[in-house]
């Protein structure tokens, strides 16, 4: 193997000894392996769509019931009265009452629907206030007060209505519980003396189950942790349930983001939930508070959006860079011969290869050297031209044509060569999480420096809290600082 450099050594395992070429350097015992993560391939719940979507689609008809109720009854004239339904859905839709949920309860919601249709209503008011021949402020006040009678007698019927189909076996949700402890069992009894959770916990998961009372157990054990991917498939599981087991916390994050892949809901039991404050965005079962994780960002529709942006934006980065793009290529050629284009194997989505295309910048001895060639920013044989566009990161530019093919996205964690990949594997926890989205041209952990011989592992964690908390906004952030490091060369 050739040489990594000892500063990137030091950031990934003080242990760890690369041996150069020649050199007859023995290694010392590797420590123990990073706990890895199991990339599972997408999968889907069978379970009819109008199921997978909970309660909200219901709820949001009884919202449009109750306003075609309330219209009837008053008869309002104001020629944009339409527009209100969208933003009384929208304004009901931020304030979280669309959201799925185990316990359906008129009470909890009535200050959010008070304070969502007051919204509602002084949208309403100041979009009036501008047109001529509308109802008068009376009428105006009564619609309103006929529209929040009427969503909350709607949404009482709908409430026993969804109920009532859980009870009967209608709507009911396949259920795995990860712990076969003392809290798993008992909400598993829970479930199923309690039919309106519309849950059926079909068994559990755990390495270490009481083995002296698994014949009590109200559900079967169907596997260990590292089976959890397995049985999510093979039994059809639409929810799991985190409860206290056998598993540290650290093994645990790795096995459940086994099902950031597989269509499933996940709700955690808190440590000390004897002690945990609940609020609005809590379910609970029976007197045992859940947390509901967030559901993984490439399951979200945003995600299709950003897909889409992504083209759009590299298309047209494309086309306006391309002037740029031929100078660079024409100052490339001059200063190193053919062979413009540089293609190196690196390591995208679900671990899987693709070739990443940059301006050469030097060119290597052999294959080997580029795949294992740590980083060449001091090499001596850069040139002026290759110090500049690495500087500048000018040599990314041809990733476009990547992002555009969907080898890539534009915001993402930066995609590493597959030697590289197997040695972070096994000493930087969590290091292949990152592999769950596909590779960036940038990433939030380059927009805080963290690029050429910098720590492993805070790139590493950098990534996976891009992963966990991404957002429309959050790649708009990244993009504007990785913007200023280019402009101030901060590249390479």
């Amino acid at each position: 193997m050739v040489r990594v450099t000892e500063h990137v050594r030091q950031r990934v395992d003080p242990d760890v000894v690369v041996a150069t070429p020649g050199s007859a350097a023995t290694a010392p015992p590797p420590p123990p392996k990073a706990t890895a993560l199991s990339l599972e391939a997408p999968w889907r719940n069978p379970e009819p769509w109008w199921l997978r979507g909970g309660v909200r689609p219901y709820l949001v008809l009884a919202d449009v019931v109750a306003f075609v109720v309330a219209t009837a009854i008053t008869q309002p004239t104001s020629p944009i009265h339409g527009v209100v339904l969208l933003v009384n859905i929208t304004v009901f839709y931020i304030a979280g009452l669309y959201r799925s949920r185990l316990n359906l309860s008129l009470l909890d919601d009535l200050p959010y629907l008070v304070a969502a249709s007051f919204v509602g209503f002084a949208f309403k008011l100041a979009m009036i206030s501008l047109l001529p021949h509308v109802d008068p402020p009376p009428r105006q006040v009564l619609h309103a007060a006929v529209l929040l009678a009427a969503v909350l007698v709607v949404r009482r019927i709908a409430y026993s209505v969804v109920r009532r189909a859980r009870c009967r076996g209608f709507v009911r949700h396949r259920t795995l519980i990860v712990g076969a402890g003392h809290v798993g069992i008992r909400l598993a009894d829970t479930l199923l003396e309690r039919r309106t959770y519309g849950l059926d916990p079909v068994g559990f998961i755990d390495d270490d189950p009481p083995a002296d009372d698994t014949p009590l157990l109200p559900a079967p054990v169907l596997g260990a942790y590292r089976d959890l991917g397995r049985v999510i498939r093979e039994q059809s599981i639409r929810d799991v349930i985190v409860a206290f087991g056998s598993a540290q916390e650290d093994e645990l994050v790795d096995i459940l983001r086994t099902c950031d892949r597989l269509d499933v809901e996940v709700f955690l039991v808190p440590r000390l939930f004897e002690l945990h404050n609940a609020n609005r965005y809590t379910d609970e079962i029976w007197g045992i508070p859940l947390v509901r994780v967030r559901r993984a960002v490439f399951r979200s529709p945003w995600w299709t959006a950003k897909r889409v942006a992504d083209v759009a934006v590299a298309g047209l980065a494309f086309l306006c860079l391309s002037p740029i793009m031929a100078a660079v290529a024409l100052a490339v050629r001059y200063e190193g011969g053919p062979g413009i284009i540089f293609r190196q194997q690196r390591v995208g989505i679900d671990g899987r290869p693709f070739d990443v295309l940059k301006f050469r910048s030097l060119k290597p001895v052999d294959d080997t050297e580029s795949q294992t060639n740590w980083n060449i920013k001091h090499d001596d044989r850069l040139g002026p031209v290759g110090r500049f566009i690495r500087a500048t990161s000018l040599d990314e530019l041809p990733q476009l044509w990547n992002i555009i093919r969907g080898d890539m996205s534009l915001v993402g964690p930066r995609p590493e060569r597959p030697h590289f990949v197997e040695q972070f594997s096994s000493h930087i926890p969590r290091y292949t999480a990152r592999h769950r989205v596909p590779a960036g041209l940038t990433g939030w952990a380059q927009a805080h420096g963290l690029r050429g011989d910098t720590s492993i592992e805070d790139r590493a964690r950098f990534d996976n809290y891009y992963i966990e908390n991404w957002s429309p906004w959050l790649d708009m952030k990244i993009v504007v600082k990785t913007v200023g490091q280019v402009v101030r060369r901060q590249g390479g």
